[in-house]
């Protein structure tokens, strides 16, 4: 993910709400959302290169998503895919914060990342350019190519959307959450981050919604857990260069942990 909006027990009938943004090279091979083959209790994309998932959430409701950290230094030789450290926290048992404890060896291995995980009453953070594992209490938080809550300006927005969205406390609008996501107004120049890719490119990476020739925003995700345990998952996956867009719809409830 390039832009992740989400609200964490922040609503009274919604105890997750998440709005996203994939952005990636258009000729990297993806699989849409869908109920995994070899893991059944999964629901994410899978990047069929590197054979991981940019988000995604379990029957259980654990649930994780990544972005890149924007950087021009070269990622280290032979890096891991960063879609795995989703599928790791899906696929796994443990809780968000020892699960991003024990990560904490090896984070030096990857390139730079940004990784939130969650299972319906916890939420953590972890950035391999930040400063360890940060515990996340109720609230709105915004994340894209740099830490938590950096102020870059479609963070900024898109968080003001959500706090609408949650200040109102009716049912999240999945179709207004879709257009936040797909604003495509760059940020003016004097508010522009500076990263070291370029004004030109910092413009163009600046809006919510990307698109270039190349790279751009594959897809874009609404995810909302109920405190009821129901949930709903939209993704609406764009062709590059059209105006056509598919969208894949689940909705499940959450299964009961198993008694231990």
């Amino acid at each position: 993910m390039c832009l992740i909006l989400l609200a964490h027990d922040a609503h009274p009938r919604y105890r997750l709400i998440v709005a996203a943004n994939r952005d990636e090279f258009y000729a990297r091979p993806t699989a849409p959302a869908g109920w995994w083959d070899d893991a059944p209790g999964v629901l994410a994309g899978r990047d069929l290169r590197g054979g991981g998932t940019w988000m995604g959430i379990t029957r259980e409701g654990r649930w994780a998503a990544v972005t890149n950290y924007r950087e021009t230094t070269p990622p280290p030789v032979d890096a891991p895919s960063r879609g795995g450290l989703v599928g790791g926290f899906l696929l796994g048992e443990g809780e968000p914060e020892a699960y991003l404890r024990a990560l904490l060896p090896s984070v030096g291995a990857y390139a730079g990342f940004n990784l939130l995980v969650g299972d319906g009453e916890r939420l953590a953070y972890l950035s391999n350019r930040g400063e360890g594992v940060r515990v996340l209490g109720p609230g709105i938080y915004g994340l894209s190519n740099a830490l938590l809550d950096t102020p870059w300006p479609k963070v900024e927005r898109g968080k003001a959307a959500l706090r609408e969205v949650v200040r109102r406390g009716d049912e999240p609008d999945v179709e207004a959450l879709l257009r936040v996501l797909a604003d495509t107004d760059p940020a003016p120049d004097p508010l522009l981050p500076d990263t070291g890719v370029g004004v030109e490119r910092e413009r163009m990476l600046s809006s919510p919604f990307i698109a270039s020739p190349e790279y751009g925003t594959r897809a874009s995700t609404v995810l909302l857990v109920a405190r009821d345990g129901g949930v709903v998952l939209v993704e609406r996956t764009i062709v590059p260069g059209t105006n056509r867009r598919h969208d894949v719809r689940f909705r499940f409830r959450l299964s009961p942990l198993p008694a231990t």
